[in-house]
């Protein structure tokens, strides 16, 4: 089983990942974590990423997203904000669980100006809202609820 965690920086993807992979006893990455560096120094730079930026990334991860699938299967944490994306990120395993966690922008605006040390700025965020495109599948969460509820709907969903 994969399960990728979505939406926008800041609504929660990190936390919501490693609470389920715990849960569900599945390894957890951070898509983030396989960005090449000239992205992290773009998004650094305040500077949105753009597709040419993002299709050798998304490319990685679809790449991991087959091995994880022969193995012991994987929760990853990724924006995955465009269909495209998401098309590219299925185009080895199509059997991706997808949730989908959202919230408005003026909450996850709050949340990413609480966060330090990270690259993603909440000067970013409107770019990442105009990149959205919700998907019409998958579990869609709300999330104004607990990271403990949010885990308990998403597991009785998946079961």
């Amino acid at each position: 089983m994969v399960i990728v965690v979505m939406g926008v920086s800041g609504c929660g993807k990190t936390t919501i990942s490693k609470k389920l992979s715990k849960t569900l006893n599945l390894p957890y990455f951070d898509a983030d974590d396989f960005h090449p560096k000239s992205n992290i120094d773009k998004m650094t730079n305040k500077q949105a990423l753009n597709d040419e930026d993002r299709w050798p990334w998304l490319q990685i991860l679809a790449d991991n997203i087959s091995h994880w699938s022969i193995e012991e299967g994987a929760v990853l944490a990724c924006s995955a904000l465009k269909e495209s994306y998401r098309t590219l990120l299925s185009s080895k395993y199509e059997s991706i669980i997808w949730i989908y966690l959202s919230g408005n922008k003026s909450l996850i605006k709050k949340r990413i100006e609480k966060r330090s040390g990270h690259f993603m700025s909440s000067d970013l965020l409107n770019a990442q809202f105009k990149d959205l495109e919700i998907p019409n599948y998958g579990i869609h969460i709300d999330i104004y609820k607990s990271p403990e509820d949010i885990i308990n709907t998403i597991v009785s969903k998946i079961k």
